[in-house]
């Protein structure tokens, strides 16, 4: 009772702050907020407090509570210090041990994975292949992605090892291994009524809500001294609120500011910007339910009539670079390797008259058999400039006679479920295990979880089984290039954007820095100066 008195105290404390906040914006650069966070930062029997705020948590994003085996919450997990993968990526994106200390490649259906000695769950168990086994099991039985994924039959543990033999050949069983469904948590523990776990983490959370999550510091943390005493995150979706909490010192760090955000606290001594290039995309899906999306020249027309430049240079403020494809520059497999219809409103508007779609009541909107040709655009508001898009989208496609109703709501899945919406924007790290097939399987394939507007493509899943058993990283990347390709020509997936990240925090912050996976944010190296 006494903790959630104190989280009520401290989420009053916030919102107070935030109000007081809005009186006065201009307290952001006083030079006094490094000063505030000293004080504030630091309870009454002196244990280190932070508060982080970010819109990467909550309902829509579907990664409430720290269960790695439902939905997005493995990212949870990870992301809040509390859970583990047995591998991760370094800032190059390259794989290397975590729980674990090595691996034998047996052959090209098995791996033999060796964990660390010593480590210990929160709930005061050994981490040993047992415990890993019975893991990955609960795993792939009840995840929608993983058992697609992994391809496991069978698991085998004898102390410290771990066997993993697939069905067939998973050159990226490692990657998959490292994304955050693959946390490793005891399962003698379970999942609490709040969705709490037993993780190897160098923090342990104490209470969990779908917008906030209290966390204290694992005294018995295997990877050495926890410098943060407690640490709370909290959820704030509206931007200019998330803003004057950064402004007003009521949180310490935060991830999700809106871009045009940023320029209050460049160039001011009292905060400093940790930013990275990520995969992160905004893209939208097409619901080949609709009918008007089952004709190739309508999805052609919308692709051309969606100004990436214009969104990216301008709404984004420059921090991201328009999309052509599901991945950056920065990869071989990347927007240099495919071609994608560029914005060009007047070719836009012949697709839809050869397509049969003119103005034939002259109010603006193209028609065909009575029906206006009026799009549904779902999207939400915890990811800041996804309504933003809407907007531009809604803007530069009425242009060509398109109507867009934009729905933002943070409840997207019902309306997915019901399939009310002809087009589904959501942001995305495309590539967060440094190895292109993810994309493709979560979204693209027929059976891909994620795979919303029921996309289906023939070659597309030849060219998967293809990839899929390729063990070669370069013909990885042709493969992978393929793929793009025919999904960009079909118009069945379009890509606007992709996002650099970027955490705002405190001067007096340490240890605390942007990752190019998304996954790692709250360390056993997270501390004040």
């Amino acid at each position: 009772m006494k903790r959630k008195a104190l989280a009520m105290i401290l989420a009053a404390a916030m919102l107070a702050g935030t109000i007081a906040g809005c009186g006065d914006s201009s307290q952001s650069g006083d030079g006094n907020s490094t000063e505030t966070s000293q004080e504030e930062s630091s309870s009454s029997n002196g244990e280190k407090v932070f508060h982080y705020g970010t819109t990467a948590y909550g309902v829509e994003m579907g990664n409430t509570g720290l269960n790695p085996h439902d939905n997005y919450s493995g990212w949870s997990a990870v992301r809040y210090g509390v859970g583990e993968t047995l591998f991760k990526f370094s800032e190059n994106m390259e794989l290397e041990p975590w729980l674990a200390e090595s691996y034998e490649q047996v052959d090209e259906y098995t791996v033999k994975i060796t964990l660390k000695d010593g480590i210990t769950f929160s709930s005061g168990r050994a981490l040993d292949g047992e415990a890993v086994k019975e893991c990955l099991e609960d795993l792939i039985a009840v995840h929608d992605r993983a058992p697609g994924d992994l391809k496991i039959k069978e698991i085998t543990a004898d102390g410290l090892d771990v066997t993993i033999t697939s069905e067939e050949k998973v050159p990226a069983l490692l990657n998959y291994l490292s994304d955050p469904y693959g946390t490793i948590i005891d399962m003698e523990y379970g999942v609490t009524e709040d969705k709490n776990v037993a993780g190897t983490g160098p923090f342990i959370a104490t209470h969990i809500t779908d917008t906030e999550i209290d966390l204290e510091k694992n005294p018995d943390y295997w990877g050495g001294e926890v410098k943060m005493d407690k640490v709370n995150v909290t959820e704030i979706v509206d931007g200019d609120t998330l803003t004057m909490a950064m402004q007003s010192g009521e949180i310490d760090a935060t991830q999700g500011l809106p871009y045009a955000s940023l320029a209050l606290f460049e160039g001011n001594d009292s905060y400093k910007i940790s930013s990275t290039e990520t995969s992160r995309a905004f893209f939208a899906q097409l619901n080949y339910d609709t009918p008007a999306l089952q004709e190739e020249n309508v999805r052609k027309a919308i692709a051309m009539g969606i100004d990436k430049e214009g969104f990216t240079t301008g709404l984004l403020s420059g921090n991201g670079t328009p999309a052509v494809g599901a991945f950056p520059s920065n990869f071989a497999f990347g927007n240099e390797a495919v071609t994608a219809p560029e914005y060009d409103p007047e070719e836009a508007k012949e697709l839809l008259k050869e397509a049969g779609w003119t103005d034939s009541d002259g109010d603006g909107y193209v028609d065909k058999d009575g029906e206006t040709l009026s799009l549904r655009w779902l999207t939400y508001p915890g990811r800041q400039e996804l309504p933003l898009l809407a907007e531009s989208a809604q803007a530069t496609l009425k242009a060509i006679g398109i109507e867009v109703k934009v729905n933002n709501t943070e409840n997207t899945q019902d309306f997915l479920d019901k399939g009310d919406w002809d087009i589904f924007a959501s942001a995305f790290v495309t590539a967060p295990t440094g190895d292109p097939e993810y994309f493709f399987t979560t979204h693209c394939l027929k059976e891909s979880a994620k795979n919303r507007g029921k996309y289906y493509n023939e070659e597309l899943e030849a060219l998967e089984t293809q990839l899929h058993e390729e063990f070669d990283p370069e013909k990885r990347s042709d493969y992978a290039v393929k793929m793009q390709q025919i999904i960009l020509d079909d118009c069945g997936f379009i890509f606007a954007s992709h996002l650099k990240m970027s955490f705002v925090m405190k001067s007096n912050v340490t240890g605390f820095k942007a990752h190019p996976s998304d996954y790692y944010e709250i360390t056993a190296d997270l501390d004040y100066e």
